[in-house]
């Protein structure tokens, strides 16, 4: 047998794995500066969670992407292809829950769709939500967290923002019915993937009017300063939901420093192609990167949960989602240095492994991660295992070292030798952690 993991998932060897640990730790650190709260939900949902009407919609691609089957009691279920659908049940599913509730989110998400670099079947996402709060605040501290997360990454990124409603205003001034309002909006989010001519067929096919489609791409081309672009909206988009759009990303934008509005854009055909966004969207871009994906993206789902529920209760949520595997990517490209293992001193012993492995346990107890040779390898074998692996220190000991109470220390980039006690070799190596 040739083997072969499936298509569209990896393995990650230690290096990977280290890399995205980090990442998770970084993350996790902005996300509970800002009062978000760790929650975790299952990987595999019921069909009718997944293809809820208040869900992604029948025309996104992560819909007709979704892995589906059938458990030993023939009951339909799914493997979740993100996070907010499984955090909208939860919240349906406890609703004697405190408001406002904020969450974060890790764990791995699938989509049966095409591959490329930053673009995986299975893929992990990391999740920030919040629900039971209206205003405008709520979307600008996304935003201010998704910009803290790429200084905290050392990412030259950016995020775009754009509103549902200001979309639906702009279809609404084409003449465009509200029935296909949607539908137009997933052809939208296509623009700058396939280009206005194809986005333009693919309108016409779904009965827009060459009119309404010239009126409408007209107004996805706009440039100037975020202020420029609100400014030309506001001049031509007069109908309500247009209007309240606009009023919503202006008071977004006016909790913003000048320091942050420098790598927020607004852009006008930003879409986002799943149905249940009903106000703000974001989506995020490293700069001069092989990875052209959004490395993040999110919005204002008011009505998921509600509509889950059939209540007429109000459940407004926001949230945004970062790419584990793309992010990664990333950083990988930047050719960050790999750590192929979390090892921070090899013990070799020469003729001496009962003594080692006791000295091992000793500085565990310190919190000193140590490996040690259990395979009897010589010496040279031993420098060039661990010098393969990075590993900063080697320790020897010998029968001459335990008859003196002392090991000797090697640091493996400088040279530099020690004879120490255990004692002091502790404290040397919590020193250099």
């Amino acid at each position: 047998m040739k083997l072969m993991t499936a298509r569209g998932v990896r393995d990650f060897p230690p290096e990977d794995k280290i890399l995205r640990n980090e990442l998770v730790d970084k993350l996790k650190r902005v996300f509970e500066v800002y009062g978000y709260s760790p929650l975790e939900t299952p990987i595999i949902e019921r069909y009718e969670v997944l293809f809820a009407k208040a869900g992604a919609g029948q025309e996104a691609d992560a819909t007709k992407e979704t892995f589906t089957f059938k458990d030993q009691g023939d009951r339909d279920i799914g493997l979740r292809f993100e996070l907010t659908l499984s955090f909208a049940r939860f919240i349906g599913m406890n609703p004697n829950m405190k408001m406002p509730f904020k969450r974060y989110e890790f764990g791995p998400v699938f989509r049966d769709g095409p591959i490329k670099l930053g673009r995986y079947r299975q893929f992990w996402q990391c999740d920030v939500d919040i629900v039971g709060c209206k205003t405008g605040a709520v979307d600008a501290e996304i935003v201010a967290l998704v910009l803290d997360v790429f200084k905290e990454l050392g990412l030259d990124a950016y995020i775009e923002v754009n509103n549902r409603k200001i979309l639906k205003g702009i279809i609404k001034f084409a003449g465009i019915k509200q029935s296909l309002a949607d539908s137009v909006i997933i052809s939208i989010d296509k623009l700058s993937k396939l280009g206005a001519d194809d986005v333009r067929k693919e309108l016409e096919q779904k009965g827009v009017e060459d009119t309404q489609v010239a009126k409408l791409l007209s107004l996805f081309d706009l440039r100037g300063t975020n202020e420029e672009k609100l400014s030309s909206l506001k001049s031509v988009i007069k109908n309500d939901i247009g209007v309240e759009g606009l009023f919503e990303l202006e008071e977004l934008f006016s909790y913003l420093s000048a320091e942050q509005k420098k790598n927020v854009v607004f852009n006008v055909s930003l879409a986002r192609g799943l149905g249940y966004y009903t106000g703000t969207i974001y989506e995020g871009f490293v700069r001069n990167s092989e990875v052209t994906s959004s490395i993040c993206g999110g919005g204002r789902y008011d009505d998921m949960v509600s509509q889950l529920l059939g209540s007429d209760k109000e459940y407004p949520c926001t949230g945004i989602s970062f790419g584990l595997d793309v992010i990664t990517d990333v950083l990988k490209l930047l050719k960050i240095k790999a750590v192929k293992t979390v090892t921070g001193v090899y013990v070799i012993p020469i003729k001496t492994s009962k003594d080692c492995f006791k000295i091992c346990q000793e500085l565990r107890s310190a919190g000193v991660s140590v490996d040690m040779d259990l395979s009897s390898k010589g010496i040279s074998k031993n420098l060039d295992y661990a010098n393969s692996l990075g590993i900063p220190f080697v320790v020897f000991v010998g029968e001459r070292e335990l008859r003196q109470g002392k090991v000797k220390l090697r640091d493996m980039v400088s040279g530099k030798e020690d004879f120490l006690s255990v004692k002091a070799l502790v404290k040397r190596l919590k020193n250099n952690k």
